[in-house]
């Protein structure tokens, strides 16, 4: 099941999630029939890799509770197929995770700059200059309940800090200067317009 991602501009970005109390609970995306928890997980995966992104948050298929998707991939580059179309980002895939009800601690508290960021719910916007901590300790449950306490560096701590933040209502745009948003005033206007075509369309269908 490939879910829609919400863009810039829809509300359910700004808000904070909700902490899951219930593994055992069904959850229902906008738009579509209740799932497991561990259906969910799988269908933002499906949509994750559909996307070609590297993690995915609950608030950007429109759920606002804490939990994210993240895979990590092999190093190779990704090559084209045939008919000049990149392969299965699935294929490359050497783990996936599942973070519920996660909290970050920083083992390291002086951050990092120079990675370029970029967001599903943002396409086509990619800026360096977003402070995160180089390393850090995840607290989580996983799907069966289980408690876990992990530490992580480099780009997989920052992708962490990327998923979390949406948990926290914010965009990676929030942590750079006003006069980069205004490089993007245009795209970011026109994600907007979708985000609310979306929304209406979910409003006409009752949802």
């Amino acid at each position: 099941m490939i879910y829609p991602i919400r863009l810039f501009g829809d509300p359910v970005l700004r808000s904070k999630s909700r902490t899951i109390t219930d593994l055992s609970a069904p959850v229902q995306v906008p738009g579509f029939r209740p799932v497991t928890l561990e259906k969910l997980a799988e269908n933002m995966f499906d949509s994750m890799f559909e996307a070609r992104g590297v993690g995915l948050a609950a608030p950007q298929i429109g759920l606002p509770i804490r939990l994210f998707v993240m895979a990590e991939y092999e190093d190779e580059e990704e090559e084209e197929t045939h008919e000049g179309k990149k392969k299965p980002l699935r294929s490359r895939v050497k783990a996936q995770h599942v973070f519920i009800n996660p909290t970050l601690v920083p083992l390291v508290k002086k951050k990092v700059r120079s990675i370029t960021e970029g967001c599903l719910s943002i396409p086509g916007v990619y800026e360096e200059g977003v402070p995160r901590w180089r390393q850090l300790n995840i607290q989580y449950q996983d799907l069966s309940g289980a408690r876990h306490s992990e530490d992580a560096e480099d780009y997989i701590a920052r992708v962490m800090q990327h998923e979390h933040d949406h948990l926290e209502g914010k965009l990676f745009l929030d942590h750079l200067p006003p006069d980069i948003l205004d490089e993007y005033r245009k795209d970011l206007a026109a994600m907007h317009r979708k985000a609310r075509a979306y929304l209406k369309f979910l409003k006409e269908r009752g949802e």
